[in-house]
């Protein structure tokens, strides 16, 4: 299986328009943007520039102890190249307190989710003092295999980049001319010293593409296997997490009883009618 080519060109168009659109019929002003020093904020927040005024595309950096020193230079680098209006605040003290607070103490991975959590509460805030939405930064690769943390930087208004493969992220981001150094980067959440996505899913976002767009394109899981270059066991794996993370692509479930019920008939809050 080949990668899906794209005119990205006119997938920028497309993602801007989406934007602007929202934005606009949502009666607000503008957007922020939580930077992360990835590639995945990086080109959320480029696509955002062209769209509006520097006042009215907010970035903000909110690193903790676990934050990778690379990460803070990258995002140094992202406000620097492309003229980004950004805030910097250490959340190390928030982490510690909501953790002293917490009923249970939290093993690592309940503790890098109250770093994202902490992350959405202080970008929420922001957000609404200065009458914008959160514009999230997931793409279609964590989206469908549950890589986020539900709550936290899932917790955003929309998804601009959520169609798009990590695989194809990189192609958009050598179009915007995103910094070489930012792009090859190995991604991480940065919520653990030493993680990186690719350790953590135990395969390479080449890989975890290939069977997201064969299981996309329902194609037979031997076929898949084949293509990816992995093994069966891998593409049945990535399939369940794909159905076990369902509940984090959705609203909370309502039984339905109206004629037109929340989540189901009323989807998009900047429909008219």
């Amino acid at each position: 299986m080949n990668k899906i080519s794209l005119d990205y060109k006119e997938v920028s168009i497309v993602i801007k328009d989406f934007i602007k659109t929202y934005v606009k019929n949502s009666g607000l002003k503008g957007v922020v943007i939580g930077l992360s020093g990835g590639i995945d904020s990086a080109v959320t927040a480029v696509l955002c520039k062209d769209i509006f005024k520097k006042e009215n595309l907010r970035c903000v950096f909110l690193p903790d102890d676990a934050t990778p020193n690379i990460d803070r230079k990258h995002v140094d680098l992202i406000v620097k190249k492309f003229d980004l209006k950004c805030k910097k605040i250490e959340i190390s003290n928030l982490i510690e307190e909501t953790r002293k607070c917490c009923v249970i103490k939290p093993d690592e991975t309940a503790l890098g989710n109250i770093k994202a959590r902490v992350r959405m509460i202080i970008l929420y805030e922001y957000a609404n003092v200065k009458k914008s939405i959160i514009c999230g930064t997931s793409n279609k690769s964590e989206i469908l295999v549950g890589y986020y943390t539900k709550y936290g930087d899932g917790g955003v208004d929309i998804m601009p980049i959520g169609d798009l493969y990590k695989t194809q992220i990189y192609e958009l981001a050598r179009y915007l001319k995103i910094p070489d150094e930012i792009i090859k980067k190995p991604p991480t959440a940065g919520l653990i010293k030493g993680q990186t996505d690719e350790k953590e899913l135990k395969l390479s976002y080449d890989s975890i593409d290939i069977i997201l767009q064969g299981l996309e394109n329902k194609i037979q899981i031997k076929s898949i296997a084949k293509n990816a270059n992995v093994k069966e066991s891998e593409v049945l794996r990535i399939k369940n997490m794909r159905i076990n993370s369902q509940h984090k692509r959705r609203l909370p479930m309502i039984p339905k009883l109206g004629t037109r019920t929340p989540g189901y008939d009323w989807r998009v809050p900047t429909q008219l009618g």
